[in-house]
């Protein structure tokens, strides 16, 4: 009587090992990114509404320790198998989440402003880089990867014009020139990717899965209308609001065409535009305080629960182990 030995079914590469070091899905970085700029929005309420400010630090400090967290979360996979951040870009909700996770560390450098300037410059000199290596192996991605792959999607705004982040940070610490040589060189960027969205929108609808990115859009907008303020370009960062305040209403009119698929990790997305938005109103209301100071307020009461209910959703879904899965993370 002959044996056959058992068939041994190749694991899946994005099937999860066993402890939270060795999957961490970088989609867990946009709603962080959301966090830290809802604390942020806190704190800028507390200067143009008089509102209490403990608020916005006290969610600025529970949100940069779960943003430190995840970091040492990812970089422990990292340092098993370097590969992996070349494996996450391959794929679009890695590319995301790590263009947020690099991103974020404008936002935790801009938290760190008030506290420690030499802490807050080390910080925003090393998100620069993080940004430039993700921009890099994101571009080589690219171009070692299918045609496909290269299509332009809202999160290119995130790689390759997030540096508009950095000056939230670099101008409060005198950093000017950087921040308009940043300005000048990633507006250029940001409506090249605007102008190419807008044509392939046009060719073809987008996939209801994918919906929630398109959220991305507004984000651009709301940063360089803010840090036009923060350069004094005060003509510029009112018409950037007006801007950013329509696009806003045409995405409130179309919340249910971008909420339609089932709810899902992209949903990260929603956040960080959300909050840009506020922060842009709120930035606007410096220089023209009617009508944006009160459409910031009242957005900011509305985007804390969407953030906070996102945000909490997608963080159950890693601690449970699925995230990884659901977004095809690379493991190690």
């Amino acid at each position: 009587m002959s044996h056959t030995p058992p068939r041994i079914m190749p694991k899946p590469f994005n099937t999860a090992p066993k402890g939270i070091w060795r999957a961490t899905p970088p989609a867990i970085f946009p709603p962080i990114m959301g966090l830290l700029g809802l604390g942020l929005a806190w704190r800028n309420a507390a200067k143009v509404m008089a509102g209490p400010a403990w608020i916005g630090e006290m969610i600025l400090g529970a949100v940069s320790l779960l943003y430190v967290f995840a970091l040492v979360a990812y970089f422990a996979k990292v340092v098993r198998r370097p590969g992996v951040v070349a494996d996450d870009l391959r794929i679009l909700p890695g590319r995301a989440g790590l263009s947020a996770g690099a991103a974020s560390g404008f936002l935790f450098a801009a938290v760190l402003v008030p506290y420690s300037v030499a802490f807050a410059k080390t910080v925003l000199v090393l998100a620069l880089a993080a940004q430039v290596i993700v921009a890099i192996l994101t571009i080589r991605s690219f171009a070692l990867g299918p045609v496909e792959q290269r299509r332009v999607t809202p999160v290119w705004h995130l790689t390759f014009v997030g540096f508009i982040i950095a000056p939230l940070a670099a101008v409060p610490l005198g950093w000017i020139g950087l921040s308009q040589f940043i300005f000048a060189t990633t507006l250029p960027i940001a409506a090249a990717i605007y102008v190419i969205s807008a044509v392939q929108f046009a060719k073809s609808d987008v996939p209801p899965p994918l919906r929630p990115l398109l959220a991305i859009h507004l984000s651009p907008l709301s940063l360089f209308g803010i840090v036009a303020t923060f350069l004094g370009y005060t003509t510029l960062a009112v018409a950037f609001a007006w801007v950013g305040l329509s696009v806003f209403i045409v995405a409130l009119l179309a919340i249910r065409y971008l909420t339609k698929g089932d709810f899902s990790a992209l949903w990260g997305a929603f956040t960080f535009p959300l909050v840009a938005f506020v922060n842009l109103m709120f930035a606007a209301a410096t220089v023209s305080p009617t009508p944006f100071r009160v459409i910031g307020g009242l957005v900011l009461v509305a985007a804390s629960l969407v953030i906070v209910y996102i945000a909490a959703k997608i963080m159950q879904i890693w601690t449970k182990g699925k995230l990884s899965k659901a977004t095809n993370a690379a493991s190690v």
